[in-house]
């Protein structure tokens, strides 16, 4: 019942799984059971055992606060989701909602895995050679040390698992390549990664990258926080919708301009195809103990299913239970929590706001 397009797509996504009878993947529509049945009706969708409803009182809102679903909305369609993979009924949540409420969901109905210390989103982008992960994404806008350096952990693992890298590549956003640039939060991540990838680590660890960095295809994945992130997520998102844009206008400004878009038309459909978001369908919240993926709220149908269907591949390749391995190998100093309570409990300096 969540995103710009609810519960519309949602019905739309369902409706897909059921035609293609793929049957890697079974749905669960959670939400207003009478609005529901009214919208697979519409759809001319046939009972199926690859689709159930289960009914939800309550409704998370953009305008809600994030910790609305674990205080006052128990009954919502997305605290509902949560409780079905807590109680074993389902593998995994798939939302185009409220983001901060998937993240207080994940924390304080699923948990966190041993170890882990913030959650981190990871999205995937496309380069000019294989796919580049980056976490995180916007979970966490303000972070320390330690949990910057899990983050490139947690980058990794997906990396592994997902992309099939034995050694993934990780880099570790900054504004320089040099050791001394950065700030203290990424020089102190920095050196912890360094120690770790130094120590039998499942990656190897580059140093610190660029931006310019991101679309090479030299690395496999990058840590960085979730402002950072997030930043730089909605900034390539833009970017892109920018150069389609001109691209269109440039075929359009004469006759054989034209004729060779009509040559291109493949090549343009695919590479259209390949930096769509709506291909990859979910970026999933990695470090709680259960699988959650986080749509873009204006998801279409189709990019929902693909969220389904990713949903499917992450539970059957374990990933929960790899990164889960991984962490449980991360040093002390990575996952101690109380030192991290420390850093937080320290007063600003003087002058700070």
């Amino acid at each position: 019942m969540g995103g710009d397009h609810a519960p519309g797509a949602e019905l739309d996504a369902a409706a897909a799984i059921v035609r293609e009878a793929r049957r890697d993947a079974s749905v669960i529509l959670v939400g207003d059971e009478a609005r529901l049945r009214e919208g697979l009706r519409e759809r001319k969708v046939p009972e199926s055992p690859l689709l159930r409803i289960q009914h939800a009182s309550q409704v998370i809102a953009m305008d809600d606060a994030p910790a609305a679903p674990v205080r006052g909305k128990r009954d919502s369609s997305m605290r509902v989701c949560f409780d079905l993979v807590k109680a074993g009924e389902a593998d995994a949540v798939v939302s185009a909602g409220h983001s901060g409420a998937m993240l207080a969901c994940g924390l304080f109905v699923l948990k966190r895995l041993p170890g882990a210390l913030r959650p981190g989103i990871v999205a995937t982008f496309p380069t000019l050679k294989t796919d580049v992960v980056l976490c995180d994404m916007g979970a966490n806008v303000d972070v320390q040390p330690p949990v910057l350096a899990q983050f490139g952990v947690l980058g990794a693992v997906f990396s592994s698992v997902v992309h099939g890298k034995e050694r993934p590549r990780l880099g570790l956003l900054s504004n320089g390549t040099e050791d001394g640039k950065g700030t203290d939060l990424t020089r102190e991540a920095h050196a912890i990664l360094k120690r770790h990838g130094a120590n039998g680590a499942p990656y190897d660890f580059i140093g610190y990258v660029e931006g310019r960095d991101i679309f090479t295809g030299e690395l496999d994945a990058i840590a960085t926080d979730g402002f950072t992130g997030n930043v730089v997520l909605k900034t390539t998102e833009g970017a892109v919708a920018a150069m389609i844009g001109l691209l269109k206008n440039a075929f359009k400004s004469s006759p054989r301009a034209q004729l060779g878009a009509a040559l291109a038309k493949p090549a343009l459909t695919a590479f259209k195809r390949r930096i769509d978001h709506a291909e990859i369908g979910g970026a999933p919240l990695l470090g709680i103990d259960g699988l959650a993926l986080v749509c873009h709220g204006s998801s279409h149908g189709p990019a929902l299913k693909n969220a389904i269907h990713a949903a499917a591949r992450f539970a059957d390749r374990g990933l929960t239970a790899r990164i889960a391995e991984a962490l449980s190998r991360l040093p002390a100093e990575a996952t101690d929590a109380s030192s991290l309570e420390t850093r937080e409990r320290r007063p600003a300096s003087k002058g700070a706001s």
